[in-house]
């Protein structure tokens, strides 16, 4: 079957939908999404159909009906009717679409996806399940940014442009997850296949720079304890320049953007510069370390609450603000971020404010990563332990009975749970201290 694609401009313009069921309902919302005058023309029409903005006649087709219409569609469940809308269509050089047979319209429907400012319209040999298929695996690699769809760069702001003005970029704050880079969101993953400037964190999924275009500007803001390869400040005013210069910016941060991320001072810069931003949410590796490693933060009967903190002050330092207290007596989880440099102080703290130096710990390094380690110890011991094993960052610490989860889960000697591969004794896939 061969023919000749077009898009057509239709909002103003009059459509005549012939027929009321299912069929002329999903059409005519497609219709009037793109602002089309849609006239429905039934003796019965749906109930949704009618609530939607559009001129009904209730009534049986007749003569004289296509006046003025731009395009027509028959989708009555009477061929013959559908054949004489087809007909008088022809007649009056109007573009008809039936829908009980392609093959006999001048005009035919392809299988539409859209995404963002982006549609496709597939059609195959007029088979429309092969059309359907096809839609649909195009549009998830729209979705998840596999499919390389970035726009041409805007231009750069001419001189004297400041912001607010035309030619502004624009800024995303993408979390890209805990490391795995298939736990990156969708839309973050489509944000980064868009991106003419991608400024990216250690802890990110830095595998998916991979992936980029050459002509992708690619700036590496890691920080490592004790090593900032930029400052904050730094990484505020190159996202801003780079997006006031007409560029669209994502900024790629580990985990969430907004769980110690500082995501809300990069926003913040970008309002003060009157940039466009986004934030778009990653799954903290607060949760989902734990998580691959078996151990769920609450679990009924064990414990309903848990706290995340960012442990990478010693305890007994002036400007450590953590309310260790709180926590030793308090919570029944603890989740600690960027523990390992002070493990063992943290380990005191806790124990000399009451927590039971027997409560169950685990330390997850490289977390959802295939060279995942976890050390199962006790918050006495833990500190001594991750030093025998030199665990090293990035490491998530869990505190609470339910890190006693991870064997009944399968997580523990008898095998990983998540897909993780099997271990290679204390050292690979996992490590586990004998009795406290």
């Amino acid at each position: 079957m061969s023919g000749y694609p077009v898009e057509l401009e239709l909002a103003g313009r009059l459509v005549v939908m012939v027929g009321g069921g299912t069929v002329a309902l999903r059409r005519t919302k497609v219709l009037v999404d793109a602002e089309a005058r849609v006239t429905v023309i039934a003796p019965d029409v749906s109930s949704e159909l009618a609530a939607l903005p559009v001129t009904l006649r209730r009534r049986r087709y007749r003569d004289g009906d296509l006046a003025g219409a731009w395009l027509v569609h028959a989708a009555t469940d009477d061929p013959a009717v559908n054949a004489a809308v087809a007909a008088a269509a022809d007649r009056e050089r109007i573009w008809c679409i039936r829908a009980d047979d392609g093959a006999a319209s001048a005009a035919r429907t392809p299988a539409v996806t859209r995404h963002g400012d982006i549609t496709v319209a597939v059609t195959a040999g007029g088979d429309p399940r092969r059309s359907q298929r096809l839609r649909s695996a195009i549009g998830h690699a729209l979705a998840d940014g596999t499919l390389p769809v970035r726009p041409h760069r805007r231009r750069p702001a001419p001189p004297g442009v400041t912001a607010g003005q035309g030619g502004i970029g624009t800024v995303a704050l993408v979390g890209g997850g805990p490391g795995d880079p298939e736990l990156i969101t969708v839309r973050g993953r489509r944000l980064l296949a868009e991106a003419d400037v991608v400024v990216a964190d250690r802890l990110g999924p830095s595998a998916l720079l991979g992936e980029l275009e050459p002509d992708v500007e690619i700036v590496l803001a890691g920080k490592a304890p004790g090593a900032h390869t930029m400052t904050q400040d730094q990484i505020n005013g190159l996202i801003v320049d780079r997006a006031l210069a007409g560029r669209r910016v994502v900024r790629l941060k580990g985990g969430d953007p907004f769980v110690f991320g500082r995501g809300g001072e990069e926003a913040l810069a970008c309002v003060r510069a009157g940039v466009p931003f986004e934030v778009v949410p990653g799954v903290t590796s607060a949760l989902a370390v734990p998580a691959y490693a078996g151990i769920p933060v609450t679990h009924r009967g064990v414990t309903q609450d848990f706290a995340v903190v960012s442990a990478h002050l010693d305890p007994s330092m002036p400007g450590a603000s953590v309310d260790w207290e709180s926590l030793a007596k308090g919570p029944g989880t603890l989740v600690l971020l960027m523990a390992v440099a002070h493990l063992e102080a943290i380990s005191s703290e806790l124990i000399k404010r009451g927590r039971d130096g027997a409560t169950p710990v685990a330390v997850i390094t490289d977390g959802t990563m295939p060279t995942q380690r976890v050390l199962t110890s006790t918050l006495r011991h833990a500190a001594a332990d991750a030093a025998r094993y030199e665990v090293r960052p990035p490491a998530v610490v869990v505190i609470g009975d339910v890190v006693g989860l991870r064997e009944q889960l399968g997580a523990g000697p008898e095998g990983e749970i998540s897909g993780q591969p099997e271990g290679a004794g204390h050292v690979a896939g996992r490590m586990r201290r004998g009795a406290a």
